[in-house]
């Protein structure tokens, strides 16, 4: 059977990736929403949606590097609940940290250009790469204990 992937999934598929599965699986990932039918119709419509999204991301893209001067030394703060020692409770994640950024700079960056190997788990400070095309800079995330 085949079907068309509308999310990424861990060693199965990426978005709108058209792949051919077995019939139950792909009978569970259509009824689970995260995959659809390759009827010819789904698949030109896929393809069409690929192409705007190729689209928007460039435009972002372009629009990112004339806004990335900006960024460069700028610094956020987020808070968290910590332990004694100075490890969150909760980690904090990409999504966080672009949201934080995004109301201080006004800046709206799409999370793959955000250099972040694992979520912040301890209270201190921290130089988080931002990765553009060719151009790099880095912003401060400071990380305190609410109180």
């Amino acid at each position: 059977m085949k079907i068309i992937f509308l999310k990424d999934i861990a060693k199965k598929g990426r978005k709108y990736e058209v792949k051919e599965v077995a019939n139950g699986y792909g009978r569970h990932l259509v009824a689970t929403g995260v995959a659809e039918f390759a009827t010819p119709e789904n698949v030109a419509r896929i393809e069409r949606k690929r192409a705007t999204d190729a689209t928007e991301k460039k435009i972002h893209t372009d629009l990112l590097l004339k806004n990335l001067a900006g960024l460069n030394g700028a610094s956020i703060t987020l808070y968290g609940k910590a332990n004694d020692a100075g490890h969150l409770f909760a980690s904090i994640h990409k999504a966080e940290i672009l949201e934080e950024l995004k109301r201080v700079t006004k800046l709206d960056m799409h999370p793959d250009f955000l250099i972040l190997d694992k979520p912040l788990k301890e209270i201190g400070n921290f130089e988080i790469p931002v990765v553009v095309g060719d151009v790099k800079t880095s912003f401060t995330v400071s990380v305190e204990a609410s109180k």
